[in-house]
């Protein structure tokens, strides 16, 4: 369970959405909704790439219209090799506020790095991003959440304030690493379109359901201790004109009730880093100390 811990200014429940931006930067060969017979060694995959392309030419900027729509930030998780290729995006997201957070150097797995390679790879993905939008991360998403062993300590050196690759509780916490607060702030699978949706699995009816009732459920508990919800959405997926539908009548739902707030990433990770009595998990301890 949780702690009795509540929001600083009383809220009920807080909602953060979550916006990868990822297209461009996918390696060949990276998953698609195309799952019939493989093509031969060298064969470019054309229509996965325009499923990719679908990401920034529009998907993005339907997102950004419906945060705008209702003056909501929200927390981009960026690849570098992405905004290298379509800086006018990363720099849009950026310019109307929104956290840019990292999300590697390129679309690649870090899990089977040494500690020297991980930090450079997302030191170069920051770096990258950083000369584009003029924001430095201080949050990371790891590919498909799988890190090392050595990524929390990485992302310590680095000066990050708190990474999402945890589906373990719905608040935010504490994990110590080398005897240092840093925060963790939940991602999740019930609430993720590239999970539930991805063009196959779930409608955008269904997914607006989904919402609703885990919204509904966390509301509840609200009264009696800190909860948050988290809700994702890749460029590719959760920008097609129905799931943004879906995710507009789930805002327009949530509104109308009292205690609600959306807030980016980065602003939860510092009310838990500043509680004077945080939940603190150290389940993972044997990974974050020297």
């Amino acid at each position: 369970m949780g702690t009795e811990s509540k929001w600083p200014n009383g809220e009920q429940l807080v909602i953060s959405f979550s916006m990868q931006f990822e297209s461009g930067g996918q390696p060949e060969g990276a998953e698609s909704p195309f799952s019939g017979s493989p093509l031969p060694k060298g064969t470019p995959d054309l229509p996965a790439r325009t499923w990719f392309s679908y990401g920034y030419k529009e998907g993005i900027w339907r997102l950004l219209e419906l945060w705008d729509k209702y003056d909501i930030k929200v927390t981009s998780h960026v690849v570098g090799e992405a905004a290298l290729k379509n800086p006018e995006v990363a720099k849009a997201i950026g310019d109307r506020g929104h956290e840019i957070a990292g999300h590697g150097r390129y679309w690649s797995s870090q899990y089977d790095m040494s500690y020297e390679e991980e930090k450079k790879f997302v030191k170069d993905g920051i770096d990258v991003v950083e000369k584009i939008t003029g924001k430095r991360a201080v949050g990371y998403n790891c590919n498909w959440l799988r890190r090392s062993k050595n990524t929390l300590k990485v992302l310590q050196d680095l000066n990050f304030l708190y990474h999402i690759d945890d589906i373990s509780r719905d608040e935010p916490f504490i994990t110590m690493v080398r005897g240092k607060k840093f925060a963790v702030v939940p991602y999740t699978l019930q609430n993720n379109d590239i999970v539930l949706v991805e063009g196959r699995h779930f409608s955008a009816d269904q997914f607006l359901n989904q919402l609703k009732l885990g919204f509904d459920r966390l509301y509840a508990e609200g009264k009696k201790r800190r909860r948050m919800m988290s809700v994702s959405a890749h460029d590719r997926i959760g920008g097609s004109p129905a799931i943004v539908q879906a995710i507009d009548l789930f805002i327009q739902y949530a509104q109308q009730h009292k205690g609600i707030a959306f807030m980016r990433k980065d602003q939860i990770a510092k009310i838990v880093l500043n509680d004077k009595t945080p939940l603190v998990d150290n389940s993972e301890l044997e990974f974050n100390k020297e």
